[in-house]
Protein backbone atom coordinates (compact mmCIF):
# COMPACT_ATOMS: atom_id res chain seq x y z
CA UNK A 1 0.00 0.00 0.00
CA UNK A 2 2.60 2.21 0.35
CA UNK A 3 3.68 2.16 -3.03
CA UNK A 4 0.53 3.62 -3.85
CA UNK A 5 1.17 6.55 -1.58
CA UNK A 6 4.52 6.84 -2.43
CA UNK A 7 3.59 7.86 -6.25
CA UNK A 8 0.64 10.40 -4.94
CA UNK A 9 3.51 11.94 -3.06
CA UNK A 10 5.67 12.01 -5.98
CA UNK A 11 3.36 13.29 -8.50
CA UNK A 12 3.23 16.35 -6.56
CA UNK A 13 6.90 16.99 -7.35
CA UNK A 14 7.05 16.28 -11.23
CA UNK A 15 7.82 18.58 -13.77
CA UNK A 16 5.91 19.54 -15.41
CA UNK A 17 3.37 20.34 -12.62
CA UNK A 18 0.71 17.73 -12.96
CA UNK A 19 -2.84 18.86 -12.81
CA UNK A 20 -3.83 15.19 -12.42
CA UNK A 21 -4.14 14.73 -8.81
CA UNK A 22 -6.99 13.37 -6.97
CA UNK A 23 -7.61 15.57 -4.05
CA UNK A 24 -8.51 12.51 -1.74
CA UNK A 25 -5.88 10.02 -2.54
CA UNK A 26 -3.11 12.53 -1.84
CA UNK A 27 -4.45 13.54 1.32
CA UNK A 28 -4.50 9.94 2.62
CA UNK A 29 -0.96 9.56 1.43
CA UNK A 30 -0.14 12.47 3.27
CA UNK A 31 -1.38 11.22 6.46
CA UNK A 32 0.21 7.51 5.55
CA UNK A 33 3.02 9.40 6.30
CA UNK A 34 2.72 11.57 9.52
CA UNK A 35 0.35 14.60 8.58
CA UNK A 36 -2.69 15.74 10.19
CA UNK A 37 -5.77 16.52 7.93
CA UNK A 38 -8.28 18.16 9.40
CA UNK A 39 -10.89 19.52 7.06
CA UNK A 40 -12.90 22.14 7.72
CA UNK A 41 -16.50 23.33 6.90
CA UNK A 42 -15.08 26.15 4.26
CA UNK A 43 -14.11 23.96 1.83
CA UNK A 44 -10.15 23.77 3.06
CA UNK A 45 -8.11 21.37 4.25
CA UNK A 46 -5.23 22.30 7.32
CA UNK A 47 -2.55 20.26 6.65
CA UNK A 48 -0.17 19.84 10.25
CA UNK A 49 3.30 18.15 10.16
CA UNK A 50 4.93 19.37 13.78
CA UNK A 51 4.95 22.83 14.38
CA UNK A 52 4.24 23.64 10.20
CA UNK A 53 0.96 24.43 9.18
CA UNK A 54 -0.87 24.39 5.27
CA UNK A 55 -4.10 25.62 4.19
CA UNK A 56 -5.03 23.66 1.13
CA UNK A 57 -8.28 25.17 -0.58
CA UNK A 58 -10.40 22.02 -1.69
CA UNK A 59 -11.31 22.03 -5.45
CA UNK A 60 -14.65 21.77 -6.57
CA UNK A 61 -13.81 18.82 -8.84
CA UNK A 62 -11.60 15.93 -7.82
CA UNK A 63 -8.07 17.46 -8.78
CA UNK A 64 -5.78 20.21 -7.67
CA UNK A 65 -4.86 23.25 -10.22
CA UNK A 66 -1.28 23.75 -10.79
CA UNK A 67 -1.08 26.85 -8.63
CA UNK A 68 -2.25 24.40 -5.56
CA UNK A 69 -0.08 21.74 -6.25
CA UNK A 70 2.78 24.00 -6.70
CA UNK A 71 2.08 25.60 -3.08
CA UNK A 72 1.61 22.34 -1.44
CA UNK A 73 4.85 21.29 -3.23
CA UNK A 74 6.88 24.13 -1.81
CA UNK A 75 5.37 23.01 1.83
CA UNK A 76 6.15 19.80 1.74
CA UNK A 77 9.52 20.40 0.86
CA UNK A 78 10.01 23.24 3.68
CA UNK A 79 8.94 20.12 6.01
CA UNK A 80 11.51 17.83 4.03
CA UNK A 81 8.64 15.43 3.48
CA UNK A 82 9.98 14.48 -0.82
CA UNK A 83 10.49 11.99 -2.87
CA UNK A 84 13.91 11.37 -1.82
CA UNK A 85 13.34 11.24 2.11
CA UNK A 86 10.38 8.69 1.90
CA UNK A 87 10.64 5.01 3.14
Amino acid sequence: MSHKHRSKIEKVFEHPTSENIDVKKLLSALEHYGVQVEQTKKHKAKLFYGEAEFVLPMPHGATLTKDEVILLRHWLEEIGLTPDTLD
